[in-house]
C-alpha cells in the first residue's frame, strides 16, 4: 500500500524538479527534514499507521500537504526566512504543541561538521529503502512522487558538491537559523568554529573557478514551460518586495527559489496586470523586476513583463523599448504561450513571428490600426515561411480581433493583396472587409481545430458569434439560380457558437484536468491563507482545551482558487458575458440580467477588471431603465468603490450616460451639452478608432439638439452618422440611426418625410431580430400615422397592439409609458371612441405611464400624459379629477420651461 503515491504529481509532470541539478540551500534542507517527518524511513511489520507524532490521518496529510505546497508555491521569488517557516509550520503543529518545530530547530543545530551532513542526507536515503523482509504493502514514499523527485534532487545535488560547496552550505545554515527568533539560535561548537574561521581566512582565490560555478547554481537556459529546478545564488537585495518575506540583509543568504517557482511567479504577475493593471504601481512593479533580472539575468521574460506593465499603464514609448529589448536578448527562444493547455505547446520557438504579433498588439492597444495591419500582415508572411502554424493561428485571430473592433473602411494594400482572399473562389473583385474577416475567423477557426488550440478554438468561436450578431452573412456569389435570398441573421448559428465556445471548461475538464496543470496558484493561495489565519486561530484556542475536529476547516478552503486556470475561465465567463449583449440586441431583458449575473457570480475570480467593470455597467443599465435613476446612482455609488472611475472607462462612461439622459428628461439642456462635449473628449482624434464611443457621442448630441428644438442641425448631425455607420458597416447602429431621424421629422411636425426612416429602421430591426427597437420604431410609425390625421387612427392603434406585447414584456419604464401615452392618443383620436363608454381603455393607461415617468422625472412626456388624462376627465365630467391634472401638467410645463438648480443634475 503505497499512501504517499498522491502527494504530489509524478515527475513526468513537469512540476517543481526536473532533470537538471538543484542548488541545496538551508530551506531546503528543512523542507527535507521534514518530508523525512512525514515519512520516515520504512521498517519491517511496521504496520503503525498513521505514524508517530501525528494523531491522526488528518494531521498526517495536512502536513503533506504542506510540504507539497512549499514545493510549488510562487508567492515571491526569493525563498522564504526560517522565521516565516516556523510561523507557517506552527498552523500544521498546533495539535502536537509545537513539536515540528522543535524536532526541526533541534535538527538543523545537530548539524555542525560536513560528516553530519552526509549522514543527514544518507539518512534521507532510507525513506525510498525498503527493509529486509518488507512487503508490498508497507508504507514508504514513492519515489516518483513531487516530493519523491523533491528529496531525490537534493540527495543528488549534495553528492555533487564540492567540499567548498558544503562548506559555505553550512556558513548559510547558520545565518539561516539566526535569523529566526532567539529561541532559535544555533550553539556552535567551538571546533565547528575553529574550522569555519580556518575555512574562510584561507586563500581560496585557486578555487575561484569552482566557486563561480557554485553560485551560479549551475543555471541553464529553459525555455518558458520547460521543467527546472536551477536556483541561482545572488547577493542580498536592497529592496523589500514582500512584507511577508523581508529580513536583514547582513544575517541572511539570499537564494532565489526554483526555475519553475520563478516562471510560475512571472506567471502570476503578469495574471494580475491583466487582471487588475491599475493596482499595480508602475515603478514599484519596475523596481521589482529590475532587481529580478539582476539577480537571475538569464530569466528574458521579465522584460516581457516589463513590457506588459508600460503597455497596461499607457506608456508607449516604455512598452516599445521593452518588447524590443525582449526579443533582442532572448531572441524570442522562451516564446510566448508557455501556458497553454495543449499536450503540444503553442509556440516553441518565438523568434521574428513572435515579436511581429506583439507589436502588432501594442499597435492596436494604442490605437494604431493600420500600422498594427502592418505588423499583422508581416507576421503572417513570416510565420508561412517558418512553417509555424501555431503562431499564424493566433495572428489570424488577432487580425480578425482587430478587424471587429476597430472600424477600417479599406484595407486594400495592408492585408496583401486585395485578391488574395477572393482567388479560392475564383473571383476578381476584392473582397468587403466583413467577409475578409469571415475568411479569416473560419481559416484561424479550422487552424486551431487541426492544431488543437482550445483557447484560441473558444476565442473564435465567440468571434464568430459576435460577427453573426452584428453581420448578415451574404453569400460571396449573389447571382444565379442558386442564389440565397435570405438577408437576416441567424440567431441560432449565435447561439451555436456561443455553446461551442463555452465548452472550452468542458475539453479542459476531459482532456487536461486528468492531467498535472498546477500553475502554483493554488499552493500560493493555500500557504497565504495558512500564514493569515494562523495568528487568529491560535489565540482563539489559547487557554482552551484542544477539540478534534476538521484540520481542514480552518484554513478557509471556501477561498481557494479554481484548479482550472483564470485563462480558460476568463474566455467560459466571456461567452455568457457575450450572451447577455446578444440579448441586449435581441431585446429579452431578463436573459441579460440572467447572464450577467452568472458572469459575475461564478467568474468575477478570474474576470479582468475591465470585464467584470462591464458586467456590473450591464447591471446598473438595466436598473436605470427598469427601476428608475435614484435606483441605478445608488449602485453605480458602490460600483464605483470597486472600479474607480480613473481607472475604469465602462464606469466614466456609464455614469455620464445615465446623468444625459436625466438631464434631458429634467430639461437641463445646458447641462446635457456639457456632458455631450465631455463624450466628444474622451474618443480619440484618430479616424477608425473609438468607433462606439464617436457614435455614441454623435447619438447624444444629436438628441440634445432635438431637446433644444434645432431640428435641422440635430437632423444634419444623424445624416452624417449614419454615412459613418454605413461607411464602417454598423448596420445595427443605422436602425437606431434612422429611428432618430424619424423621431427628428416627428417634433418638426414633418410627419410625411419620417415615415420612411421609421420603415426602414423597421427593416433594417427584422433582418438583425432586433426585437425590442423593431417594437420601438413600430411605436414611432403609429404616432408619425396620428400626426397624419384622425381618419388615421385605426391604423395606429393597430400598430400599438402589434408592439405592445414585447414592450409590455421586455420594455423599460421609458418606452412602456410611451407605449401607453401612444395608446391613449390612438383611442382619443379615433372619431369612433367614446370615453364615456369605455373610460378605463384611456384612464388605465395614462395612469401607469404617469407612475412610471415619475421615476425618470419625464417632464415633457408626464405633460403629455396630463393633458390627456385632463382632456378624459373633462369628457366624463369629473371636474375636480380634470384641473388637478390639469395643474400637474403646469408644474412639468413649467419645470420644463424654466428649469431651476441645473447643477444638481451633475450630482448623484
Amino acid at each position: 500500500m503505497n499512501l504517499f503515491a498522491g502527494v504530489g504529481g509524478g515527475a513526468a509532470d513537469g512540476g517543481g524538479t526536473g532533470t537538471a541539478l538543484l542548488e541545496l540551500t538551508p530551506h531546503k534542507m528543512a523542507v527535507c527534514h521534514l518530508v523525512q517527518v512525514f515519512a520516515p524511513a520504512a521498517q519491517a511489520g511496521g504496520d503503525v499507521v498513521p505514524p508517530f507524532p501525528f494523531e491522526s490521518l488528518t494531521h498526517h496529510n495536512r502536513l503533506g500537504l504542506f510540504l507539497f505546497t512549499l514545493t510549488r508555491s510562487c508567492d515571491d521569488f526569493l525563498e522564504p526566512p526560517l522565521e516565516e517557516f516556523l510561523k507557517q509550520l506552527r498552523a500544521v503543529d498546533d495539535l502536537t504543541n509545537g513539536w515540528f518545530c522543535e524536532q526541526l530547530t533541534s535538527a538543523l543545530s545537530a548539524l555542525n561538521s560536513p560528516d553530519d551532513l552526509f549522514n543527514f542526507f544518507d539518512k534521507l536515503r532510507g525513506v525510498f529503502t525498503a527493509p529486509e523482509g518488507a512487503s508490498a504493502e508497507d508504507v514508504f514514499l514513492d519515489p516518483n512522487s513531487q516530493l519523491g523527485v523533491f528529496l531525490r534532487c537534493c540527495i543528488l545535488a549534495f553528492n555533487s558538491m564540492t567540499f567548498e560547496g558544503v562548506c559555505h552550505l553550512l556558513a548559510d545554515l547558520v545565518m539561516y537559523c539566526n535569523s529566526a527568533d532567539a529561541s532559535y539560535d544555533l550553539a556552535e561548537h567551538e571546533d565547528f568554529n575553529s574550522e569555519m574561521g580556518n575555512l574562510m581566512d584561507a586563500d581560496i582565490g585557486s578555487h575561484a573557478g569552482i566557486f563561480d560555478k557554485f553560485h551560479q547554481g549551475y543555471a541553464s537556459e529553459h525555455h518558458m514551460g520547460e521543467s527546472s529546478s536551477t536556483l541561482t545564488r545572488a547577493s542580498m537585495s536592497p529592496y523589500d518586495f514582500d512584507n511577508a518575506n523581508t529580513f536583514k540583509a547582513d544575517d541572511n543568504p539570499t537564494c532565489l527559489r526554483s526555475r519553475w517557482q520563478l516562471e510560475a511567479y512571472l506567471n502570476q504577475q503578469a495574471d494580475i496586470l491583466e487582471k487588475d493593471p491599475g493596482s499595480v504601481p508602475l515603478n514599484l512593479f519596475n523596481a521589482t523586476m529590475t532587481q529580478l533580472q539582476t539577480l537571475a539575468p538569464e530569466l528574458h521574460r521579465v522584460q516581457f513583463l516589463q513590457y506588459l506593465n508600460a503597455l497596461y499603464h499607457d506608456d508607449y514609448v516604455a512598452s516599445l523599448d521593452n518588447l524590443h529589448r525582449y526579443f533582442d536578448y532572448s531572441a524570442g527562444m522562451q516564446g510566448l504561450f508557455g501556458r497553454s493547455l495543449s499536450q503540444v505547446q503553442d509556440i516553441v520557438v518565438g523568434k521574428y513571428e513572435s515579436a511581429l504579433l506583439c507589436l502588432g498588439n501594442l499597435h492596436c492597444y494604442f490605437g494604431h490600426p493600420k500600422k498594427a495591419l502592418e505588423a499583422f500582415a508581416e507576421a503572417v508572411r513570416v510565420s508561412q515561411m517558418n512553417n509555424d502554424d501555431s503562431c499564424l493561428a493566433y495572428v489570424l485571430g488577432a487580425i480578425s480581433n482587430l478587424l471587429s473592433k476597430i472600424g477600417i473602411s479599406n484595407t486594400v494594400g495592408i492585408i496583401s493583396s486585395p485578391y488574395s482572399l477572393g482567388t479560392n473562389i475564383g473571383l476578381g473583385t476584392p473582397l468587403s472587409i466583413q467577409q475578409q474577416l469571415l475568411v479569416l475567423l473560419k481559416r484561424s477557426l479550422k487552424r486551431a481545430d487541426a492544431l488543437k488550440l482550445p483557447s484560441l478554438l473558444s476565442f473564435d468561436h465567440l468571434s464568430l458569434a459576435k460577427f453573426d450578431l452584428k453581420h448578415v452573412q451574404r453569400p460571396l456569389v449573389s447571382f444565379g439560380p442558386n442564389a440565397s435570398t435570405k438577408l437576416r441573421t441567424c440567431p441560432a448559428d449565435v447561439c451555436k457558437n456561443l455553446r461551442l465556445g463555452s465548452r472550452v471548461l468542458t475539453d479542459f475538464g476531459a482532456d487536461v484536468l486528468s492531467t498535472s496543470n498546477d500553475n502554483g496558484s493554488f499552493s500560493t493561495s493555500w500557504l497565504r491563507n495558512l500564514s493569515a489565519t494562523s495568528d487568529s486561530w491560535r489565540s482563539s484556542s489559547k487557554n482552551t482545551k484542544k477539540i478534534h475536529i476538521n484540520d481542514f476547516d480552518n484554513f478557509h478552503y471556501h477561498a481557494q482558487p479554481s484548479p482550472v486556470p483564470a485563462s480558460i475561465l476568463q474566455l467560459a465567463g466571456s461567452a455568457y458575458l457575450l450572451r447577455a449583449t446578444a440579448w441586449e440586441h435581441y431585446g429579452s431583458a431578463p436573459m441579460v440580467r440572467m447572464n450577467v449575473l452568472v458572469y459575475a457570480t461564478c467568474f468575477a475570480d478570474a474576470a479582468s477588471s475591465s470585464e467584470l467593470s462591464l458586467a456590473y455597467v450591464k447591471l446598473i443599465q438595466q436598473l436605470a431603465v427598469f427601476k428608475g435613476y435614484s435606483a441605478a446612482f445608488c449602485a453605480l455609488k458602490l460600483a464605483e468603490k470597486k472600479f474607480p472611475s480613473s481607472t475604469s472607462l465602462h464606469i466614466q462612461l456609464l455614469g455620464m450616460q445615465i446623468l444625459h439622459e436625466r438631464a434631458l428628461h429634467r430639461g437641463h439642456l445646458k447641462v446635457a451639452q456639457q456632458i455631450c462635449d465631455e463624450f466628444g473628449v474622451l474618443s480619440s482624434s484618430v479616424s477608425g478608432v473609438d468607433i462606439e464611443l464617436k457614435t455614441e457621442f454623435s447619438v447624444r448630441r444629436a438628441r440634445t439638439l432635438l431637446a433644444a428644438k434645432q431640428f435641422s442641425q440635430a437632423a444634419a448631425v444623424a445624416n452624417s452618422l449614419f454615412s459613418t455607420c454605413y461607411k464602417y458597416n454598423m448596420q445595427v447602429e443605422n436602425a437606431s440611426v434612422l429611428l432618430l431621424l424619424a423621431e427628428i421629422h416627428k417634433k418638426s411636425d414633418n410627419a410625411v418625410l419620417g415615415l420612411p426612416y421609421a420603415l426602414a429602421s423597421q427593416s433594417f430591426c427584422k433582418s438583425f431580430n432586433l426585437d425590442l427597437l423593431e417594437a420601438s420604431a413600430t411605436l414611432t410609425l403609429a404616432e408619425l400615422w396620428l400626426d397624419l390625421g384622425s381618419s388615421h387612427a385605426k391604423k395606429a392603434l393597430s400598430l400599438v397592439y402589434q408592439s405592445l406585447p414585447m414592450i409590455l414584456g421586455h420594455g423599460g419604464l421609458e418606452l412602456r409609458a410611451r407605449a401607453h401615452v401612444v395608446l391613449a392618443k390612438c383611442h382619443l383620436s379615433d372619431l369612433k371612441f367614446s370615453v364615456l363608454e369605455d373610460p378605463e381603455a384611456v384612464l388605465d393607461p395614462l395612469n401607469q405611464a404617469t407612475e412610471d415617468l415619475q421615476a425618470l422625472e419625464y417632464h415633457e412626456m408626464a405633460a403629455e400624459a396630463y393633458y390627456l388624462k385632463a382632456m378624459a376627465y373633462n369628457h366624463l365630467g369629473k371636474l375636480d379629477e380634470r384641473e388637478e391634472a390639469a395643474a400637474r401638467f403646469k408644474d412639468h410645463v413649467t419645470a420644463l420651461e424654466t428649469p431651476h438648480n441645473e447643477e444638481d443634475s451633475l450630482k448623484y
